[in-house]
């Protein structure tokens, strides 16, 4: 796990619901139990800066970095996908954008991957589909300053055989049981009786390697899903687990919050 990927998973899962700030020294001392050390997490912490995701602050406790707009909307948006309230529901309607064309490489991958995490893939270089409008989508394409034609669009054929055309459904579904038999290992290697530091670092690499799948996985309804989908047995024992873990990693984050 990089320093720039931990602090995103710190802000969106400890310090949004506490105000979305922290002290350099409390970031510093919450990864140190990921091994992440002081200047790499300075690093991150600055490049995050630069790309608009931090803004620095004046904190009772020292020099610190408190979320942007930005942010915050990325991290609202991405908590709503890791802890899915409810069933998805689909229209049987497609999202469907025209881009226009991005000549910059650098630019236009950024755009891939954020789209890609929004849950849209490519039908060609500038049109791409999603089962459903992202939140984010209009707020991603006026900081990148892209214009993109929207339309919500009803399929003249199989949805299921678009799907199997446009993700990787057998990559993901192998993906998820990778995943599973990785963090049944993980979760099993704690003790009972385990130190606070070190149930927050495991619960961080668990959310953290679930979080991954928000890039490769777009949240389809069961019914365009193959029959004994295993992103539903991985996202059961994800559940389970991080809010068994969550106590004790709380308790943890908010012990070095107020330390001096």
């Amino acid at each position: 796990m990089n320093a720039r990927a931990a602090l995103f998973d710190l802000y969106g899962d400890h310090l949004r619901s506490r105000g979305g700030r922290a002290s350099v020294a409390a970031l510093v001392r919450l990864l140190a139990p990921l091994d992440i050390a002081a200047p790499a997490v300075r690093t991150a912490v600055s490049r995050m800066v630069r790309q608009g995701w931090l803004t620095p602050a004046r904190l009772p406790r020292g020099p610190g970095y408190v979320a942007t707009p930005k942010c915050v909307r990325r991290l609202d948006e991405t908590a709503l996908r890791i802890y899915r309230v409810g069933t998805i529901t689909w229209t049987g309607r497609w999202h469907v954008l025209v881009v226009e064309p991005v000549r910059d490489r650098s630019r236009r991958e950024r755009l891939r991957a954020d789209l890609a995490f929004l849950g849209y893939a490519p039908l060609s270089e500038t049109t791409w589909i999603g089962p459903r409008a992202s939140p984010e989508l209009g707020a991603l394409l006026t900081g990148e300053d892209i214009r993109a034609d929207r339309f919500d669009a009803v399929l003249d054929g199989d949805p299921q055989a678009l799907v199997a055309r446009t993700w990787d459904l057998d990559g993901i579904g192998a993906a998820y049981e990778d995943w599973l038999a990785q963090a049944v290992d993980l979760v099993g290697g704690l003790p009972r009786d385990a130190a606070a530091d070190r149930v927050f670092a495991v619960r961080s690499r668990l959310l953290h390697g679930w979080r991954n799948f928000l890039f490769r996985d777009p949240g389809l309804p069961a019914e365009l899903l193959p029959p004994g989908w295993p992103g539903e047995k991985a996202r059961s024992y994800f559940e389970q687990e991080a809010a068994r873990l969550l106590p004790a990693a709380a308790a943890f984050v908010d012990r070095h919050l107020a330390a001096p």
